[in-house]
């Protein structure tokens, strides 16, 4: 019987689009705290993608929240107790302690719920890489997978989802402590455009640095020539902060290329935008 949800949280940055055709994913909401205010952002948030970035400046103060425990007890419990199982696909440990958190209550409650099968998957990924991840598991529970063949699955593939950012500023890369001010004044004078990727443990790293915006792009591009594995599947996902024409510039040069793609445009979410900026520009597929 094939009898489970699965859970994620709102740094997935899931859109109805993606999800479409496939079973519910259940997303779990989380805080955004901008100038001391605070706000929700998730499928009944009070924030969304738009707003979040019309407040966003460099002087802006924003943080985010881990969710609480008592979060995860309501939402796992609501299932557990129609006596359906529970498999969260849960942000990266590397740029949070959400992962933590989520796995003690998981054991807790497989105390309480000796019966049922509760798996925490750490995705190892983040934003749209994220609702990468769950998108290729909802499909293979959509086929039939049980909730022990999926966790197996997640396990085994969860490196293998690529990201790719550049940014068109190092500024917010300075405030979350990233690289320091000096380095960042010599490469806005040079005109130097970070790239960025999450490692293998799921940590934000900057591997190059490109001379221009044209050229961090077509770096971009370059990378899905060659490490995408469009045997495995052809989804692609492209994600941007505030710049959906270079999004879909961005979108038309990879069907140009690579017509057997199927590309969707997604918006990068405040949990990560508040490091990155409005000037994110991604791409994401399998590797």
């Amino acid at each position: 019987m094939n009898d489970y949800q699965i859970f994620t949280d709102a740094t997935a940055d899931l859109t109805a689009e993606l999800m479409q055709g496939l079973p519910e994913a259940k997303i779990l909401e989380m805080e955004i705290l901008m100038d001391g205010k605070s706000y929700t952002y998730g499928p009944e948030g009070n924030i969304d993608v738009p707003t979040f970035y019309s407040l966003l400046n460099t002087d802006t103060d924003v943080k985010t929240s881990s969710i609480n425990p008592e979060e995860y007890l309501e939402a796992f419990e609501s299932v557990l107790k129609e006596g359906k199982d529970v498999l969260y696909l849960c942000f990266t440990s590397g740029l949070s302690g959400t992962y933590n958190t989520a796995s003690f209550i998981c054991r807790d409650l497989k105390d309480q719920y000796p019966d049922r099968k509760i798996y925490c998957v750490d995705s190892l990924c983040a934003s749209i890489g994220e609702a990468f991840f769950v998108y290729e598991a909802l499909k293979r529970q959509k086929e039939g997978y049980s909730i022990d063949e999926l966790y197996e699955w997640c396990s085994y593939s969860r490196r293998s989802v690529a990201h790719w950012f550049t940014l068109d500023s190092f500024d917010y890369l300075v405030k979350g402590g990233r690289i320091s001010p000096a380095v960042a004044a010599i490469g806005s004078a040079l005109q130097i455009k970070p790239l960025l990727s999450v490692d293998e443990d799921g940590k934000l790293y900057v591997p190059a640095k490109t001379r221009g915006r044209k050229s961090s792009i077509a770096t971009l591009l370059k990378k899905v020539d060659t490490d995408w594995k469009k045997d495995v599947d052809n989804k692609i996902l492209v994600g941007h902060g505030n710049c959906p024409e270079e999004a879909q510039e961005m979108k038309e040069k990879i069907l140009a290329r690579h017509p057997e793609a199927d590309v969707t445009i997604m918006n990068v979410g405040p949990v990560i935008g508040c490091h990155t900026g409005p000037s994110i520009l991604a791409v994401v597929y399998y590797q």
